[in-house]
């Protein structure tokens, strides 16, 4: 099996665990700030023991140290709209709006990597913007806030997936995972007292939101992280992003059988879900025909 080819299976694996995320964040009672704090305090938490994490991070440059932080703030803020997505409009959504993050990739990548850009990778990146707005047109009024949030949270991953992809040969992939949780986990308890609603700032879990955050910080955080980190050596950013974009398929299904999303939502919706999808399904038909 060539390195590609295992780290597409890989990249899909965890496209399979990243679905369960929105699902598991709609189970947690909590807010959207304190359920990410607590997600990245317990994944960092788990990666801190390792004594590998330690070593590898006692080699960074401060440089590289700042580079991982950056990236880190990123994923927190995409965490953070992603969830305010879900609670705003229902996990279907803030799934789908996902399918923007190549629009954004297309136009981001090329600049920070320092390549030309390329026109496929930018029809496909705009070819997906009709499908959210088809998405858009079939919502109801109150979950259109949900909506936006969610296309926000698209272009903090697209910030997340090109700066992750500059540095990801740099360091050992659980200490970059460790250092960029750990980052998000300051940002946002500094942050939490100023705009946390009254009573939400550190909320303590109950017994079963402490349950589906432990399962949500250590399957569905610690592993994919770090699974995605080193497939990405041998995937662009824009490859790893358009596979990304399989999750809405799995949140939808998963969504329509635990919540019955599929009442709350029209036929435009999922006629947009499959304008996304088909931008997915054409990217590696073009990448094979090169």
């Amino acid at each position: 099996m060539s390195p590609h080819t295992k780290a597409q299976l890989q990249i899909h694996f965890c496209v399979l665990l990243w679905g369960f995320t929105a699902i598991v964040g709609k189970l947690i009672t909590l807010a959207a700030l304190p359920l990410v704090w607590w997600r990245m305090l317990i994944a960092a938490g788990a990666l801190a023991v390792l004594p590998r994490v330690w070593h590898a991070c006692r080699r960074m440059s401060p440089r590289l140290v700042a580079g991982y932080a950056f990236v880190g703030v990123a994923l927190a803020l995409h965490w953070l709209t992603f969830y305010a997505s879900v609670k705003l409009a229902n996990a279907s959504v803030a799934a789908t709006c996902m399918g923007l993050a190549p629009a954004f990739l297309a136009l981001i990548e090329p600049v920070i990597m320092r390549r030309p850009f390329d026109l496929r990778e930018l029809a496909l990146g705009i070819a997906v913007i009709p499908g959210v707005a088809l998405v858009a047109g079939g919502l109801p009024d109150a979950m259109f806030e949900g909506l936006v949030v969610g296309i926000v949270s698209a272009f903090f991953v697209a910030i997340y997936g090109v700066v992750n992809k500059r540095l990801v040969d740099a360091s050992d992939p659980l200490a970059i995972t460790a250092l960029e949780l750990a980052t998000g986990v300051v940002v946002l308890g500094l942050a939490m007292p100023f705009v946390a609603s009254t009573g939400e700032a550190f909320a303590v879990p109950g017994a079963a939101d402490a349950f589906w955050l432990t399962v949500l910080a250590l399957v569905l955080t610690v592993l994919p992280l770090t699974l995605s980190l080193v497939a990405m050596r041998h995937i662009s950013a824009f490859g790893v992003q358009l596979a990304t974009n399989l999750e809405p398929v799995y949140v939808v299904l998963i969504a329509m059988v635990l919540f019955g999303e599929h009442h709350e939502l029209t036929w435009q919706f999922y006629a947009g879900l499959a304008v996304i999808l088909g931008a997915v399904l054409a990217y590696p038909l073009i990448k094979r025909a090169e």
